[in-house]
């Protein structure tokens, strides 16, 4: 079972792992969804005792990005893979809320092979169950998700799908709203190996 603690900083992270995390996603300002922390965070995360995966996010908002912040996620991503980061975190789609797959194979090709997660942008758009075979035959490995709603208690009946769908081929991380005090309850609803929240620990 993995529980994936989502943190803001270096200091984060040490706590989330004395409660018990078995796995970090770093990032900056998480009350904008999370963005891509400095150099020497990601820098200093390496020296943790668990995996810790970095977000790949020049902004808060949407994940349509333009040809700029589409190269500074390439150019932290090059600076992940530099220092040996185990895993990254992102997620791109067009302007009509599709997967922006020429994009994301672009990415996926650069990261390797580091892990590679595609995060939440997936709750934006239509009929994700879709896409869950086509995001793991291109070499994604886990899928973040809250099964398009809020909370992972609204979005059991998509999730146990989705979890379905992927079988063995890619990772489903169910997230929102999943903390210490509910995941029993979670776990029973949405029967699972990787788990993601702010205060999952």
């Amino acid at each position: 079972m993995t529980l994936e603690a989502c943190v803001g900083s270096y200091s984060e992270a040490l706590l989330a792992i004395e409660k018990g995390a078995n796995r970090i996603e770093l990032c900056e300002n998480l009350y904008e969804g999370g963005t891509t922390p400095s150099y020497g965070t990601i820098k200093k995360i390496r020296e943790l005792a668990i995996p810790a995966f970095v977000m790949i996010r020049p902004r808060g908002g949407d994940f349509c990005y333009s040809q700029s912040e589409i190269e500074i996620m390439k150019e932290d991503i090059k600076i992940c893979k530099e220092l040996g980061v185990l895993g990254v975190v992102f997620g791109v789609l067009t302007k009509d809320k599709k997967i922006d797959y020429t994009l994301l194979k672009e990415l996926v090709t650069l990261s390797k092979p580091m892990s590679i997660t595609f995060h939440k942008a997936i709750d934006e758009i239509d009929n994700p169950e879709d896409e869950i075979l086509k995001l793991a035959e291109l070499g994604v490995d886990r899928i973040l998700t809250s099964g398009k709603k809020a909370i992972a208690f609204e979005g059991a009946d998509l999730l146990n799908k989705f979890i379905n769908i992927a079988q063995d081929k890619i990772k489903i991380v169910v997230c929102g709203g999943v903390t210490y005090e509910n995941f029993e309850k979670v776990n029973k609803l949405i029967p699972n190996t990787e788990y993601h929240g702010k205060k999952i620990v």
